[in-house]
C-alpha cells in the first residue's frame, strides 16, 4: 500500500479527528445528553468516516486502476476520473 504511505500523515490525522468524535459521542451518552445531540454527533462522525473512505478509494483508483501513462483524453482515464467523482458524490 505504497500510495497510502505517501498520505499516511493526512490519513492518520483524519482518523484521530474521527476518534475524537466517537469519544465525544461516548461522553454525550455517558452524561445523558439529549438524543438529538447524540444523533447530530453520530451523523457528523459518519460523514467524517465517509470522507476518509472516499479518500482511500480515490487514492486506490489513481494508484492501481488508472494507468498514469494514459493521456487524460483516453476513455479509460476519463472513466477512472468519473469513478472518482462518483465515489466523492456518494460518500461526501
Amino acid at each position: 500500500m505504497a500510495h497510502i504511505e505517501r498520505e499516511k500523515t493526512k490519513l492518520l490525522n483524519r482518523l484521530k479527528r474521527i476518534k475524537g468524535q466517537i469519544e465525544g459521542i461516548e461522553r454525550a451518552i455517558g452524561s445523558d445528553k439529549e438524543c438529538a445531540r447524540v444523533l447530530q454527533q453520530a451523523t457528523g462522525c459518519r460523514g467524517a468516516l465517509d470522507g476518509f473512505i472516499a479518500e482511500v478509494i480515490e487514492d486506490h483508483i489513481r494508484e492501481h486502476v488508472l494507468d498514469p501513462s494514459l493521456p487524460k483524453t483516453d476513455p479509460r482515464a476519463q472513466a477512472a476520473e468519473e469513478l472518482v467523482d462518483i465515489v466523492h458524490s456518494y460518500l461526501t
